[in-house]
């Protein structure tokens, strides 16, 4: 079967649009088991990139286990495909209502990951959440901009959980938010009263977990990532327009509510 591919464009990165494209037509089958790709030069005229991108595209299948190269044969679909590992297309994380889609699925989590640690936290778990509290004012109090000390509070109260999976699920949003953590930083930077309010909805968790109060933290984390909806929703149309295209980068960990 001759596979037509349509040409990618500007906004998320192009060899993650190319392997997306790849991608689904391996799972919708189009591209069965045993099956080869076209070749990296077709690949390139009907994509309409460079020979790099494709590379970067299929090295991302590789790394999925999706395909394999042969050597002087070319790639082939793998005749055993791993499970579908959780995947979300890299172009529908590249706007504002996409960041705020990822807070709520975030809130969904965060609500119940509060709970438990308020259930199970050990007196070890509390002190690491409460330095996280700690280090976080301190960075905002010296002009920082507190995001890589926002992620280590919201990963203690992960930690206390001692439920890998959850633990493991936060992970995996958090590459995805990367655009999302520099947009809300820039945003949080134009309103003093933000960062006062991320402030006092931390100390709530912190209070409710520390209280074994799971209720109480369940609110609290649910209000935390609501109210951090309503900051993203804040920002006007002319900021979104000059920061959005910060959500289109490489995506690593973190995302600053």
């Amino acid at each position: 079967m001759i596979q037509h591919f349509t040409p990618v464009s500007s906004g998320a990165r192009l060899s993650d649009q190319v392997a997306e494209q790849l991608a689904n037509e391996i799972k919708q089958g189009r591209l069965l088991p045993g099956d080869k790709l076209p070749t990296e030069a077709r690949l390139v005229e009907q994509f309409e990139v460079s020979r790099t991108v494709v590379r970067e595209a299929v090295s991302r299948l590789k790394s999925l286990g999706l395909v394999d190269s042969r050597q002087g044969s070319g790639v082939f679909v793998n005749p055993q495909l791993p499970f579908a590992p959780l995947n979300f297309e890299a172009r529908h994380a590249a706007s504002q209502e996409a960041v705020i889609q990822m807070v709520e699925v975030r809130r969904a989590l965060e609500a119940e990951v509060a709970a438990l640690a308020a259930e199970r936290r050990s007196a070890r778990d509390l002190r690491k959440i409460e330095q996280a509290v700690q280090a976080l004012d301190a960075a905002v109090q010296s002009g920082g901009d507190g995001v890589a000390e926002d992620v280590n509070f919201h990963r203690a109260i992960a930690d206390a959980t001692s439920n890998p999976f959850l633990i493991q699920t936060l992970e995996y949003l958090g590459q995805f938010l990367h655009g999302a953590t520099q947009v809300t930083r820039a945003n949080e930077a134009r309103r003093i009263d933000f960062a006062a309010e991320v402030q006092t909805e931390h100390q709530a968790i912190l209070q409710a977990v520390k209280a074994g109060d799971a209720a109480a933290a369940r609110q609290a984390a649910a209000t935390h990532m609501g109210n951090a909806i309503t900051r993203i929703r804040s920002a006007d149309p002319a900021f979104w327009v000059q920061e959005g295209e910060r959500l289109a980068q490489p995506l690593v960990k973190g995302l600053r509510t």
